[in-house]
């Protein structure tokens, strides 16, 4: 039977807009999970938890905050060595129209949609982001009246879109994410790398597509990116390639030489730098959060 990610199903009904699930625990035991809605979720006292967003696998610290806002973006939390006795998780769904043509689509908005398209990816945020909203996380649940517990949350979003350093954690081919763009030469480049990533693609092609030279266009897709053109298609074929690994049983060297790697060798040398973890063990590792339904 084919292995399948769990859709969960919102406790939000009708016309609610939170969900919030404030709880103590000693382990982590929900599988591997995507949902419709929205979510913020806390993690604190959890050292040594393994956290999985997408192609993204990372160990982390005391404090935990991430940003999901895609229906296809498979996240767990995972005990791995984490041995606290009181993990503190504050899970908060929630289920806002924030397009162009309603209320949020305003200017007072603006900075909390662009964290939104954002947090498609799954959107992990430094810890002075999580010092500046640990109050309001620390006591939003408390909070009955439903009005006032919006706002909060709300002020929780707004300052948070409003901070520094926050990342994003899965790839874009990986989370199956359009590219976007303020350039349009830098967009219908990326566009190409996109639909022609299996192939062998030639840096004097971009060049000429963007109408630069090809000196020129290396420094321009740099600026406007902040990574080096091969960085970027390496990145972009690491995630096709990760996503082929979880959803299909093709073998690891198909898959390499499926999404632009000339061999095996090199592909496992490449993923392992850039995953932590060779292809057949990302394989293994993330089909162990997976469940049959």
């Amino acid at each position: 039977m084919e292995r399948r990610v769990i859709h969960e199903i919102t406790p939000l009904m009708g016309k609610d807009v939170l969900y919030i699930a404030d709880r103590h625990k000693k382990e982590f035991t929900y599988p591997i999970h995507s949902h419709e809605v929205y979510e913020l979720n806390f993690v604190e006292k959890a050292t040594g938890v393994r956290r999985i967003v997408g192609d993204s696998s990372e160990v982390i610290g005391e404090y935990d905050l991430v940003l999901i806002t895609s229906a296809d973006l498979e996240h767990v939390w995972e005990q791995n060595q984490c041995n606290s006795d009181d993990i503190r998780e504050v899970t908060i769904q929630f289920d806002f129209n924030m397009t162009q043509d309603n209320f949020f689509g305003r200017n007072p908005f603006n900075s909390i949609r662009r964290m939104m398209d954002e947090a498609k990816k799954g959107l992990c945020f430094p810890l002075s982001a999580i010092m500046k909203v640990y109050t309001l996380l620390d006591t939003l649940s408390s909070v009955k009246d439903g009005f006032y517990a919006i706002t909060q949350f709300m002020t929780i979003l707004y300052e948070l879109s409003r901070c520094e350093g926050a990342r994003t954690l899965a790839s874009s081919s990986f989370a199956k994410i359009a590219v976007q763009d303020d350039s349009r030469r830098i967009l219908k480049v990326k566009d190409y790398i996109s639909k022609n990533y299996m192939d062998e693609i030639r840096l004097n092609k971009l060049a000429d597509m963007a109408g630069m030279s090809a000196s020129a266009f290396s420094r321009f897709f740099k600026l406007h990116t902040g990574r080096n053109l091969s960085d970027y298609i390496i990145d972009i074929r690491l995630g096709f390639a990760a996503r082929m690994l979880v959803d299909t049983v093709k073998s690891v060297s198909e898959i390499g030489f499926e999404c632009g790697f000339n061999n095996l060798s090199n592909f496992n040398r490449i993923f392992k730098k850039k995953k932590g973890c060779s292809p057949s063990e990302f394989r293994d590792n993330y089909h162990k959060t997976r469940v049959i339904i």
